[in-house]
């Protein structure tokens, strides 16, 4: 069983970006709850605040043991007949206080699962970006990292990858991606086991430098009331992509985790009024999320 190796590996991720989060707020602090799977296994869950830069964070751990895999899991990949399966994962949301500095996400997960009397296993994850404000040099900062990590595995991976992230991070009820991408991976197993694990935690850590980059870059710049009630009213749309179409969310809930773990990714405050005229701020930011798909 390979579940071991990856629970190691996982918890030091999570450790990892824990740490780095709370450097971007110094006034920063943590919140640990442990928790326990019904049929086995349990989770670490993490939740950062502050009242200077990190409005709301989560990091969270989880390594689930169940009898039948949740068809969450197996959305579009044509497999059939998985009974037992562990389920380790580590996901991240963080949420700024300046609309200025973007919203961003983070997941890696590893399955293994029973087919017959044969074990399968493969890895899934990747990580995006959901502004309020941003520049073309910045989006372009984000997209390049993604590449050049893919780049070291595989020369199609970026492109395949972004395509899936694009796809993905979609709202058709809005008719409108959720923010500017990044990368998308799942069912990876093509090649060996130990590079899968490294691309899969190379995406963990190449996610934390880049997106600190950019918050430290951000976190300090002025903004105005207008500028923060568009946060809260494009907040909106990633609260509407989390609960009906994200599988994770799914997942969650139908693998039996613990529904405050699952929901923590959400925003703390979130507004789908309009107190002000925000045309000019959409417009452009609509510019720039078609710009990030070219």
């Amino acid at each position: 069983m390979k579940t071991k190796d990856i629970y190691k590996s996982f918890s030091k991720v999570q450790q990892i970006i824990i740490d780095e989060i709370q450097q971007l707020d110094s006034s920063s602090k943590k919140n640990i709850t442990k928790w326990k799977h019904g049929q086995g296994g349990g989770g670490i869950s993490c939740e950062i605040s502050g009242n200077r830069n990190i409005e709301k964070a989560a990091v969270n751990f989880s390594s689930i043991i169940g009898e039948k895999l949740p068809s969450s899991a197996l959305e579009k990949t044509g497999m059939k007949g998985l009974k037992k399966f562990n389920a380790t994962g580590v996901s991240v949301i963080v949420h700024p206080w300046n609309p200025k500095a973007p919203c961003a996400h983070l997941n890696i997960r590893f399955f293994e699962a029973v087919v017959g009397k044969k074990t399968i296993w493969w890895f899934g994850g990747g990580f995006d970006l959901t502004p309020y404000f941003i520049s073309k040099s910045d989006m372009l900062f984000w997209k390049n990292s993604a590449e050049t990590l893919c780049n070291k595995y595989n020369k199609g991976f970026y492109k395949k990858y972004n395509n899936n992230c694009n796809k993905y991070f979609f709202l058709p009820h809005r008719n409108e991606p959720r923010g500017v991408g990044g990368i998308f991976f799942d069912q990876l197993n093509n090649l060996d086991y130990d590079v899968c694990k490294s691309f899969t935690l190379d995406c963990a850590a190449t996610f934390i430098q880049s997106y600190s980059k950019l918050f430290n870059k951000k976190k300090n710049l002025k903004y105005t009331k207008k500028e923060r009630a568009f946060q809260l009213y494009r907040r909106g749309r990633y609260v509407e992509f989390n609960l009906l179409y994200d599988r994770g969310t799914l997942f969650g809930l139908q693998s039996g985790g613990r529904t405050e773990s699952i929901l923590m990714s959400m925003p703390p405050k979130v507004s789908w009024s309009k107190d002000y005229d925000f045309e000019v701020y959409e417009k452009k930011l609509l510019k720039m999320f078609a710009l990030a798909r070219q």
